[in-house]
């Protein structure tokens, strides 16, 4: 094992709406860690099970001083401990944090904890409780649920890709996460579904919940499949336009910024067309349905990206606020930083790191009257947590003390 780091500074204790509630991350990378990241996030005390080499994540993307960033991000409000799930030893260590845990969450390739013997017919066996998410690329059923499965190719079979890019272009993947993102939510809320029926439906019994990448992501893709069901129209690349509206696209301004806006009500519609195009433009008769300005997106186009192109991004802001019509400008993260809503709500927070300092990081979302997350400690080092946890486990008699041979 890691020689464990030592620290001074143990993590604040948890508060939250979910106090109380134990998990167990045992998945690496994105979707299943940050089931437990959002969940941690709220409160619950969750315990990250690493391999000794550490999760893949630590080393992924932008590091500095040696420490992976996005490790610093994702594994936060987590206490770390690395084990072998492989081996008899470590594989008991498992079973006994199994014992007293609302929620595990893992993503091996499925059939792998059946392997080692420590499926959901073991686990369950253990603590009849236990709500397990099995996150997946394609599900535990079906002919694909032994493949390697990960975000992109969830991306490219949802249809997501397929409808998202410039018409002439290529299919367009998103150069982050969105399909981990999303799988991730779906996971946080359906945990909470099953610990609901659990214990205020009464049941007292747990669950395990298969969660396959590519569903989420399609679930979100809107009407696409009763519309080929009921007419066998496909949706093809539109840009930044709209099957569904116009004017909705992304418009450079006199100075090289780029805006964007979405006319999605009748109201809009005529703020943004007499605005650009003149007093009495959104009475055109081309122009009054969406089928109509759909049609004619061309001419629409042409009204509203002039009209922005002539003047800079302030006075684009600016105007459209005064007349009530609804545009945004798009930002880089450097732009983030400085802009006064983000600043106003504490969207980006800064927080003590034990290897970098202050850190800034997205806070936790949402927002909570009464019982409001918190981010109580950036990512941990591999290991870190092992003399606590053990401890704990010890103390509870679910391990041997220190020396001693297990009965």
């Amino acid at each position: 094992m890691p020689e464990t780091m030592k620290t001074e500074r143990a993590m604040p204790a948890a508060a939250g709406p979910l106090k109380g509630l134990r998990v167990i991350d045992c998945a690496t990378l994105f979707a299943g860690p940050i089931i437990s990241t959002l969940m941690g996030d709220f409160g619950a005390d969750v315990i990250k099970i690493e391999h000794p080499s550490g999760d893949p994540l630590r080393n992924m993307g932008a590091k500095k001083e040696g420490h992976g960033l996005w490790w610093k991000t994702t594994g936060r409000n987590k206490r770390c401990i690395a084990l072998d799930l492989k081996t008899a030893e470590d594989a008991e260590i498992f079973k006994a944090m199994i014992i007293d845990a609302d929620i595990l969450v893992e993503n091996f390739r499925t059939g792998t904890l059946e392997s080692w013997g420590l499926g959901w017919d073991v686990l369950s066996k253990i603590n009849p409780r236990l709500v397990m998410v099995r996150v997946t690329g394609f599900g535990q059923t079906g002919p694909y649920s032994r493949r390697a499965g990960f975000g992109t190719l969830a991306e490219a079979m949802s249809g997501f890709a397929h409808i998202t890019g410039q018409p002439d272009g290529p299919p367009t993947l998103p150069p982050f996460g969105l399909a981990d993102g999303i799988a991730a939510y779906y996971g946080c809320f359906a945990s909470m579904f099953a610990i609901y029926e659990r214990d205020i439906g009464g049941s007292g019994k747990g669950q395990y919940i298969d969660l396959a990448i590519y569903e989420p992501i399609f679930a979100l893709l809107g009407p696409q499949p009763i519309i080929f069901d009921q007419l066998g129209v496909i949706q093809n690349r539109t840009g930044n336009r709209s099957v569904n509206n116009a004017p909705r696209n992304a418009y450079r301004t006199r100075e090289g910024r780029w805006v964007a806006l979405s006319a999605a009500t009748p109201s809009i519609v005529k703020r943004v067309l007499d605005l650009t195009g003149g007093p009495g433009t959104a009475d055109d008769p081309r122009f009054q349905t969406n089928l109509d300005r759909i049609k004619h997106v061309e001419e629409i186009d042409r009204i509203v990206g002039g009209w922005i192109a002539k003047h800079d991004l302030s006075q684009v802001l600016e105007t459209f606020e005064r007349v009530e019509a609804a545009i945004a400008p798009i930002y880089d993260v450097e732009q983030i930083f400085g802009d006064q809503q983000y600043i106003a709500r504490n969207s980006v927070v800064s927080v003590p790191d034990e290897d970098l300092g202050p850190v800034r990081m997205q806070n936790v979302f949402p927002v909570m009257s009464r019982t409001p997350g918190a981010i109580r400690r950036t990512g941990a080092r591999i290991d870190q947590d092992r003399d606590e946890i053990i401890d704990e486990l010890r103390a509870a008699g679910r391990l041997p003390a220190q020396g001693e041979d297990r009965a």
